[in-house]
């Protein structure tokens, strides 16, 4: 679905991103983890056309220019982004709406999905009603209807607290094996990585370069507590730590 070569990143003189390369067919997760800084979100911004690399390629669903990655990728940021002014339902129907969607129509269709995503009943309260993982469930909600066959997610769990990021990665993950979609999710939490995506990129520390790619663990328990204290998990985990602290040096 998408694939980056020989990739060249800078602003002014700062290198942030040099020969690095991906590759990541439909409907799998992509998972990039790295030290802070290094410069996992410019990669991603760089994946969904919100920036141009400095030099090589970035393609996606067959394109390389900006406009033509942004097509195809929906892009959500580490903060949820809601308009506190306006109702969960609105918020999520945002996304059709930018597509030419009526509000009435807008509306009834964001609904629709409100029950899937634990969300029924809250359709009408505003932002500042709702929980964190409420916020980022409506969020998400919002990046899915966009359409997109690629979603770019920038560290989506990073303001939660452990709990509720932990009950937020079970709900992705079922939420993406029930609506399979391409995606590249930037963490900084190796464990998240190897739960939700099926192929971690580890990232050196900045300039940014692939220090390893590791598989997931599979099959991966269903449930999430079992899926992250299984041996084959916990394996992985720590080749994973062990590349993270060479790539950091």
């Amino acid at each position: 679905m998408f694939s980056v070569r020989d990739l060249f990143h800078a602003y002014g003189e700062l290198i942030a991103i040099e020969k690095l390369d991906l590759e990541t067919p439909a409907h799998s997760v992509l998972g990039l983890v790295g030290p802070s800084g290094c410069g996992k979100s410019t990669l991603l911004e760089l994946i969904a056309g919100l920036q141009q690399p400095s030099s090589g390629t970035v393609e996606v669903g067959g394109v390389t220019d900006p406009a033509g990655r942004l097509a195809h990728c929906a892009f959500m940021p580490q903060r949820d982004t809601l308009f506190p002014w306006l109702s969960a339902v609105d918020n999520a129907a945002l996304a059709l709406r930018n597509r030419g969607v009526g509000r009435r129509a807008a509306r009834q269709e964001a609904a629709r999905l409100f029950e899937r995503f634990g969300l029924a009943g809250f359709e009408r309260a505003r932002p500042a009603q709702l929980s964190g993982g409420m916020r980022q469930r409506v969020a998400f909600l919002r990046t899915l209807v966009a359409g997109k066959p690629v979603l770019a997610l920038d560290e989506p769990f990073a303001a939660l607290d452990a709990i509720t990021r932990a009950e937020m990665q079970a709900w992705l993950a079922a939420t993406l094996a029930a609506d399979p979609r391409t995606v590249v999710l930037v963490t900084h939490d190796v464990e998240e990585a190897l739960y939700l995506c099926d192929r971690v990129a580890v990232l050196s520390a900045r300039p940014a370069r692939v220090v390893e790619e590791l598989s997931a663990p599979a099959p991966r328990a269903a449930d999430r507590d079992a899926a992250v204290t299984a041996p084959a998990f916990v394996a992985t985990r720590e080749r994973a730590m062990a590349a993270l602290h060479e790539g950091s040096r």
